[in-house]
Order: C-alpha cells, then structure tokens, then sequence
C-alpha cells in the first residue's frame, strides 16, 4: 500500500465551476439525496448543493497544503462526510479528518487487520447489530448489547472493532451522514467484572473515536436495562464527553415506556416492547459480511499503523494520552463504590 494521498497533483482554484473535470482518476460524485434530504442538509448542515463541490475541493486543498503525507483518500464522497459531519466549517472538517487518521494509527490493536471477517465471533454474539427499521427522523439504530459478550472468548477491542466497522458500513451511505444515527445500548446482566475491562484507558479511546475521530452524527444514546454499576461506567465516559452529546444519552431503566417515548414501538423488536419481531442479527452480519471488499478497497487508500510515519501534527494527541492516563487510573475505584 503506497499511501498517496494524491496531493502531488496541482488542484483547481476553489472558485473552479466543476472541480471534477480536472480530476479523472477521481470518482465523479453523484448526490443520492432526496429533494426533501437536500433540503434538510441545507437548512442543518449548511449544505448549498451549487458550492458542494467548491467545499470539498477547498479541503483537498487544505489537506494538500497542511498535511500532504496524511495519507487520506481525497475522494469527492469521501470528503464530504467530514464536511457534513462539521456543518461545513473548513477548519473544523480538517481536523477531524486528522483525528479520524490519528485514532486509527494510535490504537493497532482495533484497527490492524480491521474488516468483517476477522470480527465474525463477535458478529455472531449478537453484541452490535443494527434494527432493520428507521426512527421517524429517517435515523439507523444501532444495538449494543454487553450481555452477549462473553470475556474469555476475545478480548473488548474486538467489540470495538466490531462496533467500528458498524459505523464505517452506515456512514457510505448519504441518507445516514445527513440523519445521523441513534444509539439503543442494552445493559441487562454487565457485571462487575465485565464493566471492569472497560477502564479509563478504553473509555477516553472510544469516546475520542465517536465524539471527536470519526465522521458521524450521534443524535441520541438510549441505554435501558442499565444496574447500579452503570453508575460507575457513566463516572468514566462522562468528563470525556462534550456537553452537547452528555445531553443526548436517555437512561430508561426497565421501563420501556419511556424508551419508547424516544424510539417508536414499530421499529423495536419484541425484546423491546416493539412490533417488528423477535431481534434478528442475520441480516446485518450478512450485509457485513459481504461488503469484506468495499471495505478493502476504501480501507487500502488509507494509511494504517506501520505503514508510513504520520505528521507531528496527527500524532500530537499521544503524548497528550500519556499525561492524563494517572489521574484516570483514579476514577476506576467509582466502579467497584457504584456497585
């Protein structure tokens, strides 16, 4: 894998009338949104469909300019999922492109070998899988679900792997970088020992992965079924998280009445108090599963732990990791005070 990140070319102004004309080895970009969509990007996400192309070739440029050995796909699609996921702010669209590559370099454990059918175990946990059904806002819902995690089998990374590859799958298409995604986290039977493995250390990785490293809009996080541990497990997440995304998590408890106030009995299956069945994972391991080489296609264009060495700038973030990892180790008693 070369890890070009295609910056060598000379690239049109930002005021091109169609910057893809001059791109030919590019994948000519074609909107899939609907009328109605288009029209709510615009409104929420600041999306004007004339200047979409002038957006995403001012942050080709931008990345060429600050970070030429990133080692990122520049891809029109792909871009733009940094600049929806931002409201098409340039600079804060760089920036999480840049920890988008910085979060997959630091943590190889989660991210070498990253693809569908090196995670078949915890697929066939049943640990994440997404509803078949959309919320009333057009939204995904993803299911997560502890209990199915048994730690002898494999270690927590591979969940996050799991949960990782998720995301990566709904965010290709359009419709879910507009919408963004709800969270539906099942709580019933964690453990103590089973919270344990999800320390501090873990903690400030995925909360930086979902909240600040990858392109996706988390709107709610449901979390039901939670014991008197989760106290705990909150203690640990919460001082990572922005007050905004805090604002967004729902502790429903057993009562499903409440968790569908947020989430409509239609879409839920039974195991919820929905309507649409008995909670089938078979159809989203499937759809996983067959995507292995979309995944190694988009995967190959990106620079991977190992490959190459990453800019100060990416790397920044570990020395800053390192600081905070004592003052954290601090917090992990709250678990065992919690339960």
């Amino acid at each position: 894998m070369s890890g070009d990140s295609g910056c060598t070319r000379t690239s049109p102004s930002v005021g091109s009338p169609s910057d893809n004309e001059f791109l030919p080895d590019r994948p000519r970009y074609v909107c899939s949104l609907s009328p109605e969509l288009i029209a709510k990007a615009r409104e929420e996400l600041q999306e004007k469909p004339e200047w979409r192309l002038r957006d995403v070739q001012a942050l080709r440029d931008m990345v060429c300019k600050d970070y030429p050995t990133l080692g990122t796909c520049l891809d029109d699609a792909f871009l733009l999922r940094f600049l929806r996921a931002r409201k098409f702010d340039y600079d804060r669209a760089l920036q999480l492109l840049v920890n988008y590559h910085s979060c997959r370099r630091s943590w190889p454990e989660v991210f070498n070998n990253l693809k569908p059918s090196a995670i078949k175990a915890v697929l066939a946990s049943g640990f994440v899988t997404v509803l078949p059904h959309l919320d009333t806002e057009g939204r995904h819902v993803v299911c997560i679900r502890p209990d199915r995690w048994t730690p002898s089998n494999y270690p927590i990374t591979e969940n996050i792997r799991a949960i990782y590859l998720t995301l990566e799958k709904l965010i290709q298409s359009e419709e879910t970088q507009v919408n963004g995604i709800v969270i539906l986290a099942d709580y019933n039977g964690v453990s103590l020992s089973k919270a344990s493995h999800f320390g501090p250390f873990v903690a400030k990785k995925v909360i930086g992965i979902l909240q600040d490293g990858f392109p996706i809009r988390i709107k709610a996080v449901n979390i039901i079924n939670e014991p008197r541990i989760f106290k705990g497990i909150f203690a640990i997440i919460k001082p990572f998280l922005k007050e905004k995304i805090a604002n967004r998590f729902f502790l429903h408890g057993s009562d499903l009445n409440s968790l569908h106030q947020n989430l409509p009995q239609r879409i839920l299956p039974e195991e919820y108090g929905g309507t649409s069945g008995k909670l089938d994972v078979a159809a989203w391991n499937e759809l996983l599963l067959a995507s292995e080489e979309d995944f190694l296609h988009d995967f190959s264009q990106l620079v991977l732990p190992g490959d190459s060495s990453p800019s100060e700038a990416v790397m920044s973030g570990d020395a800053e990791e390192k600081q905070s990892e004592e003052p954290l180790r601090g917090m992990k008693p709250q678990l065992y005070y919690c339960y």
